[in-house]
């Protein structure tokens, strides 16, 4: 998966927030709608869409969408 498939994928995980707010520098702890909720969405959806594991510690240690996907790339 690409960059910026991962950045629509992450922001199909939110109901209310616009797409279009949401790229690859987005601090998305930062965002209103972020939440426990939606960090197990992104968890799930990286799982079935990269068949990867993560967790709530490593996602609370990732600041922007890029440095997720990073992350979750060299995993």
């Amino acid at each position: 998966m690409e960059l910026e498939d991962f950045v629509v994928e992450f922001a199909d995980q939110f109901d209310e927030t616009d797409p279009s707010e949401i790229d690859a520098e987005t601090a998305f702890h930062d965002l209103d709608e972020w939440s426990s909720l939606i960090a197990l969405s992104v968890m799930n959806m990286v799982e079935k869409k990269l068949g990867k594991q993560l967790n709530f510690k490593e996602m609370k240690a990732m600041v922007t969408v890029r440095q997720l996907f990073e992350y979750i790339q060299s995993k």
